[in-house]
């Protein structure tokens, strides 16, 4: 298997992990906060699906292709009106398709770009696809556990169990 697959493969299993936290929840369930934080499980999944789809896009053109049109922040770790959890799971899907169709046809792993202005990143620091990709796979790990936490306090269900 090449690496590029490798990181295909790598995503899709913490992806599947997080998906499958959520398996048998109501769109009720999905949107109950479990914590005193805005988190929720649909919020998770639109969260994590919306920070791949940025970093995809940084890939292809660099800071300037993450900007978004702002909105409000916080809505992005909770479901909102008239979202249901099947919606979103579907476009996290698409967002998944997307990114992997990029990781297999990108032409070089190896292209950078410099990171945007941020207190959380190293000032002028530059960022590989490849790099970009370690950073989603452990963005999409730590927040599979983030559900599983959040899953286990509203039902005591498990991710693994």
């Amino acid at each position: 298997m090449g690496e590029r697959e490798e990181f295909v493969e790598t995503l899709d299993k913490h992806r599947d992990l997080l998906r499958r936290t959520l398996r048998d929840l109501t769109d009720e369930q999905a949107a109950r906060r479990t914590t005193v934080s805005e988190l929720c499980l649909g919020g998770l999944i639109k969260h994590v699906a919306a920070v791949e789809a940025r970093w995809a896009r940084f890939i292809v053109g660099g800071a300037e292709a993450m900007r978004s049109g702002g909105g409000d922040w916080a809505a992005q770790f909770r479901m909102t009106e008239g979202e249901t959890l099947a919606g979103l799971l579907d476009a996290y899907g698409e967002v998944a398709r997307d990114t992997d169709e990029l990781v297999r046809s990108l032409p070089d792993l190896g292209l950078a770009h410099p990171l945007p202005p941020a207190p959380w990143f190293e000032q002028g620091a530059s960022w590989s696809a490849r790099r970009v990709l370690l950073h989603v796979i452990a963005e999409t790990a730590q927040h599979a556990g983030h559900a599983d936490i959040i899953r286990e306090a509203l039902d005591g269900a498990k991710s693994m169990g």
